[in-house]
């Protein structure tokens, strides 16, 4: 009896190979790009890294400028997406906050720090108006959760109404950069879980609307549901 032919190996189509390509010049160009800064990254030492050619990278990528920010705007939509369907809907606001907190030094302190580093330092740089042109837009898309988690917070009484909403934002992220800018200045290590407890001790007292007036809207809002049952 003869053997049986060997079944020949099909060649991976050319869509898979170009996406996994794709793949690999991002996840390369944000460690670069971390490393090294807008300005001296190049896209000859990314394709180098891969062991490709510069043209391959170009077979993609018009040049340096798009490719930095299809990486920015990656990062941004991984810790976007997080943010938005991690957040404990059912939660208290104080239980929100804490969560975001958390999540927040986890994501920047421990998981990426390079990138962000690189990301807040180019949101600064005055010579690559189009990229921060980028940055802003990115920059307001990030923050919508927690503004999200603010407003939902007022309109349950839980937070103060006296403070806009847009500063209650940056005493909460304020902080959280300083600690970036200190991780990345210094290289000390922070606890996230007791970094974000000491964080979350601090701020959450000037957000809170005061135990006093918390317990007369809540008392309110059990008079106005009685009625309204009993109507």
């Amino acid at each position: 009896m003869p053997a049986a032919k060997p079944v020949p190996q099909r060649r991976a189509p050319a869509r898979a190979k170009s996406e996994q390509r794709v793949r690999d010049i991002l996840r390369v160009g944000r460690e670069v790009f971390a490393e090294l800064g807008y300005e001296h990254t190049t896209t000859t030492e990314i394709a180098r890294r891969i062991g490709i050619s510069e043209a391959t990278v170009f077979t993609y990528f018009s040049g340096k400028r798009e490719l930095c920010v299809r990486v920015i705007s990656d990062w941004y939509e991984e810790i976007t997406t997080t943010l938005a369907e991690g957040m404990p809907r059912e939660a208290t606001t104080f239980e929100q906050f804490r969560w975001f907190v958390h999540t927040h030094l986890s994501l920047f302190l421990v998981e990426g720090t390079g990138l962000c580093a690189f990301v807040l330092s180019e949101g600064r740089a005055k010579g690559h108006g189009e990229l921060v042109d980028v940055l802003v837009e990115l920059q307001r898309r990030y923050t919508a959760p927690l503004m999200d988690l603010l407003a939902s917070g007022r309109e349950r009484g839980e937070l103060r109404g006296d403070i806009s909403l847009s500063l209650m934002r940056s005493l909460v992220l304020g902080p959280i950069e300083h600690l970036l800018w200190e991780r990345v200045g210094t290289g000390k290590k922070l606890d996230a879980e007791e970094t974000a407890r000491s964080l979350v001790a601090l701020v959450w007292p000037t957000l809170a609307q005061p135990e006093q007036e918390l317990a007369r809207l809540r008392e309110l809002r059990r008079t106005l549901a009685q009625a309204l049952a009993g109507a």
